[in-house]
């Protein structure tokens, strides 16, 4: 046979294959009931967009969050209706920008991009699913208006439908204007009018290119680009919207020079606003929108890949839950107080009112946030970010996005209820002694032979260490990963952590869940405040229903509430007193005294108290028991007044082999209680308030890869994470 028949015979068995190919996929498409879905979502498209006009891309719904009482906190409602803006409107730079970095070809499709959905296709056969969208402008309306950002093939087969019939019913000039009117800003601004005036307070006609861009860059992923939070990603992505107008030929360079060298500065209409409060609700809500809608929430991880991933996934589930709070008219009804919660605010604005330092942004630079969490409920009542003063918009709340080293307030979650499982006892003899290669006391002092009781009143620095040594940090940061603390990292498994080295550290939030596990007889509950989310016809969307995780077996978690009583009578908080309420808590100060904390609680409540820098530095004075401690005292006794003192659970004695667990009311009359391993050592004169120095020392920090002096952060950074490298202070 010649080579040129051969040729045609190959290409004949070619086309046969494909063609068998393509009768089996039609085969399977219509027998697998592939082609009826298919067929049921397309006439469910035609059905949406026949339905709608264009008053349907105007419309929005008013949601409401109540307090613990039923009074309205604050009203949610991204102002669209009030900010609509017409196509004539739009300034030009605005709809050049938008095309050149979302849909180059928008003007020549028909609302589908088919190279970017084949792309997309490829991906999701070779990762085995679906990572890339493909969207074009008018299939991104589609979505943000009738559909959510579920990666499924019905949705996005739906999506492409709508985008179809859009096409078909609007001009193109119509969607650009159903899509810049409805496309999510961030911080309840939808529409890009609304976003002008909220993070610039002008018109968008009144903006600049470099602003202009600045704004177009938020859409892509409201919680990435937030310029609230993080304004320097908002800025990257600024500059890459700038550089493919560049690369498209829209601006020269020159012009691009200019805008991606702009500064920019928000300014943001003031309102009314219980600022701390509110943002911590909006974060509670959406997560609970998010669990309705299936999110499976996770905080441990095969490896990196595995958690990049769901990362991505959080994100976006976020976004698209976040978006309707602000839109889907519900009632969202709360545990908070709003009577405690500004009590915790006065108690932490006047114990600070000495510092009047602030920073370039006018926000005063030493700080302090605290939690409140109701022991009956494990919910939260109050939460505060920081000092209140008069700023514009929404700041860092402190209470539950910054993270800290939590210094010796981490000893009893890690170190000493752990040491009471595997048998220790408050009157244990434990060796207080100058460690070789370990941490020194805060004070300089060893005292030898004491209970175990005396170590965590004086909270001494080498018994933590030494009791730390035997039961590993795998085991010690275990229970706080089960306690559900978000930043334990692998650095993080080293000795500094029985002292409050850790890499990203605590939150506040974190803080106050753990000691209420402690309350709670070692139980862990998730600290939320949303009790219900209705509808606006009152129809439940969510309800929540409290899981409590043993964390702690219930002896060691009332042996330890036992022993942290002993740090406010005779330890490191000798002097904090709520009067006849029985009250338990520790110290924590940090290296250098950049951060002191007390974490404490009575039968009622457990509140966390933190104070510090944003940038971190020495603070004159400051330790845990300073103000920290005051803070805690002057608040919890507020909230405490009129309430029945109430006794703790007593935890188990024993007595030879026998068991016994007596409850205060299971007392007889006229039977002293007696102290359990209390003893009479005090500290030396005028030594009651010292406080630890938690002995570890910075090596090394570094911000985003960037290794920085100590005690630094960037400007740009609100939310701060820094890793710090660490090693334990020993006498030379």
């Amino acid at each position: 046979m010649k080579a040129k028949d051969k040729k045609i015979l190959r290409l004949i068995k070619i086309q046969i294959v494909l063609l068998l190919i393509v009768v089996a996929g039609v085969t399977y498409y219509y027998a697998s009931g592939y082609a009826s879905q298919v067929s049921a979502l397309k006439s469910e498209a035609t059905s949406i967009v026949r339905k709608s006009t264009v008053d349907t891309f105007r419309q929005i719904e008013t949601s409401e969050v109540y307090d613990s009482n039923g009074q309205t906190i604050s009203v949610l409602k991204g102002e669209k209706d009030v900010y609509y803006i017409t196509y004539d409107q739009i300034p030009e730079n605005v709809v050049k920008a938008l095309i050149s970095i979302e849909d180059k070809k928008f003007f020549e499709h028909n609302g589908i991009d088919y190279k970017g959905i084949t792309r997309a296709l490829i991906t999701t056969i070779r990762e085995k699913e679906i990572t890339q969208g493909g969207s074009t402008i008018t299939q991104q309306l589609a979505r943000t208006m009738f559909l959510t950002s579920e990666k499924t093939w019905q949705r996005k087969v739906e999506e492409i439908y709508i985008a179809s019939e859009l096409e078909q019913k609007y001009s193109k000039e119509q969607i650009l204007e159903f899509y810049l009117n409805n496309v999510y800003f961030a911080n309840g601004y939808y529409g890009i009018e609304a976003a002008a005036k909220g993070y610039f307070s002008k018109d968008i006609s009144e903006l600049d290119l470099s602003q202009i861009c600045y704004l177009l860059a938020i859409p892509n992923s409201p919680t990435y680009y937030d310029p609230v939070v993080n304004p320097q990603n908002t800025i990257t992505r600024r500059n890459l919207i700038l550089q493919a107008m560049k690369n498209d030929g829209i601006i020269n360079e020159n012009t691009y020079n200019s805008a991606v060298n702009e500064e920019i500065t928000l300014v943001r209409p003031d309102k009314v606003k219980n600022n701390y409060v509110e943002t911590y609700v909006y974060y509670c809500a959406t997560r609970a929108l998010m669990e309705t809608n299936g999110f499976e929430f996770q905080t441990e991880f095969k490896n990196d890949d595995e958690e990049a991933a769901y990362n991505q996934a959080y994100e976006e589930a976020y976004n698209q839950a976040n978006k309707t709070l602000f839109t889907n008219g519900y009632r969202i009804y709360t545990s908070i107080d709003m009577n405690m919660q500004n009590e915790l605010q006065n108690a932490i604005d006047t114990n600070l009112a000495e510092f009047d330092e602030v920073n370039e942004e006018g926000i005063f630079s030493l700080q302090g946030a605290g939690v409140c969490i109701d022991n009956s409920t494990g919910m939260t009542k109050a939460i505060v970010g920081g000092r209140s003063q008069a700023v514009t918009g929404y700041t860092l709340n402190r209470a539950f996005q910054s993270y800290r080293q939590p210094g010796s307030s981490i000893k009893p979650l890690i170190v000493y209820t752990p040491a009471i499982e595997m048998g220790y006892t408050p009157d244990t003899i434990v060796h207080d002694v100058k460690l070789e290669d370990g941490p020194e006391n805060a004070t300089g002092k060893y005292e030898g032979d004491i209970t175990l009781r005396r170590a965590v009143a004086a909270s001494k620095n080498t018994i933590a260490w030494q009791l730390y040594s035997e039961i590993t940090p795998q085991v010690g940061l275990k229970y706080l990963k089960d306690l559900g603390f978000s930043k334990i990292v692998d650095d993080d498994y080293g000795m500094a952590a029985c002292l409050g080295g850790l890499t990203v550290g605590v939150s506040p939030l974190e803080m106050a869940k753990g000691y209420a596990t402690i309350c709670n007889d070692g139980y862990m509950r998730d600290p939320t405040c949303i009790q219900k989310i209705t509808d606006a016809d009152g129809n439940v969307i969510y309800e929540f229903e409290q899981q409590e995780v043993e964390v702690y077996k219930e002896n060691a978690a009332r042996t330890m509430t036992d022993m942290l009583q002993s740090v406010l009578t005779d330890g490191t908080a000798k002097g904090i007193s709520l009067g006849e309420m029985p009250a338990a808590g520790k110290t924590g100060t940090t290296n250098s005294n950049r951060d002191g904390w007390f974490v404490g609680y009575t039968k009622y409540y457990t509140t966390s108290v933190w104070v510090g820098y944003d940038q971190p530095r020495k603070v004159p004075g400051l330790t845990g028991s300073s103000y920290p401690a005051a803070i805690w005292e002057e608040y919890m006794n507020v909230i405490h007044e009129g309430l029945v003192p109430a006794e703790f659970k007593k935890p188990v004695e024993y007595i030879g082999t026998e068991e016994q667990q007596e409850d205060p009311e299971e007392i007889e009359e006229g039977e002293e209680e007696e102290p359990y391993g209390v003893f009479d050592e005090e500290f030396p004169e005028g030594e009651e308030n010292q406080e630890e120095d938690d002995s570890y020392r910075v090596i090394t920090q570094t911000f985003d890869g960037t290794v920085i002096p100590e005690g630094a952060i960037p400007d740009n950074a609100m939310d701060v994470q820094i890793t710090t490298t660490t090693e334990p202070v020993v006498e030379e």
